[in-house]
């Protein structure tokens, strides 16, 4: 049987769509890079919301997402305000900016698989057929 639709799902969907757009279309601080928001999970009590991003063209030591995360959050009341606006709930979740780290996290698992798949096949090559003989 399928697991229900429920209320904070719907709302969390709605919300990453409309954060999506809103990022986009009004914060204008030059800290936020190409940002996309990967899920975002209300709480029962549709008090708290966290959101997931990641961060287009991340840099390996982290400052691009921590500057980013750091100018989210501090505009988190602006984009709360124009949720509630665009979405008309009864009371919008306090925003909590969080990085993503699947993404990165199976870009090297990918890279891992691949490294071990070339060097299984150069073991492969290397070894004479006893089974010819």
């Amino acid at each position: 049987m399928a697991k229900e639709y429920s209320r904070t799902q719907r709302i969390g969907d709605q919300m990453q769509r409309e954060l999506a757009e809103l990022i986009r279309r009004e914060v204008k601080d030059p800290r936020v890079g190409l940002v996309t928001i990967t899920a975002v999970d209300v709480s029962r009590d549709v008090g708290h919301a966290k959101v997931f991003i990641t961060v287009m063209g991340d840099d390996d030591d982290g400052t691009a997402v921590a500057q980013s995360l750091k100018a989210l959050n501090s505009a988190a009341s602006f984009l709360r305000l124009h949720l509630g606006r665009a979405m008309q709930l009864r009371s919008v979740p306090q925003l909590h900016f969080h990085y993503d780290e699947s993404v990165s996290r199976g870009v090297h698992l990918s890279a891992l698989i691949e490294r071990a798949v070339a060097e299984d096949r150069l073991h492969q090559a290397d070894e004479p057929d006893v089974d010819k003989e």
